[in-house]
């Protein structure tokens, strides 16, 4: 089954979750809002939440497409050393490499995953 058919819905009726293993960036501090997901292809849009001090530590890679933009604070990939804040947005093919990622004061990002056919 593919994602489900939603209206509009506040964001605040899903609770945050820690970030399970095999969703993309884990770390301690970071949990996440599944606002939608396909089961059968495994992607989902979800926000995900930094916590101050919060960091990964593994390069990341995927074998789908990933659309990411930062609502508020900001983090830094730590293999380029560049920093991404508020207002900033990212599209990675399947197979780019990006992080291991620190936010010092904390993030909340945007993100939404596919399989293009």
């Amino acid at each position: 089954m593919p994602k489900e058919e939603r209206e509009f819905f506040h964001h605040d009726s899903i609770p945050w979750t820690p970030v399970a293993d095999g969703s993309g960036a884990v770390g301690d501090g970071m949990t996440e809002k599944i606002l939608n997901f396909d089961p059968e292809a495994g992607v989902s849009t979800r926000m995900l939440r930094w916590a101050a001090g919060a960091e990964t530590f593994d390069v990341i890679t995927h074998d789908f497409w990933e659309e990411v933009y930062v609502i508020e604070g900001e983090f830094n990939d730590k293999t380029i050393n560049q920093t991404f804040s508020s207002g900033m947005s990212a599209c990675r093919p399947p197979g780019m490499p990006h992080g291991p990622y620190s936010s010092a004061n904390g993030a909340t990002t945007f993100e939404v995953r596919y399989y293009r056919k």
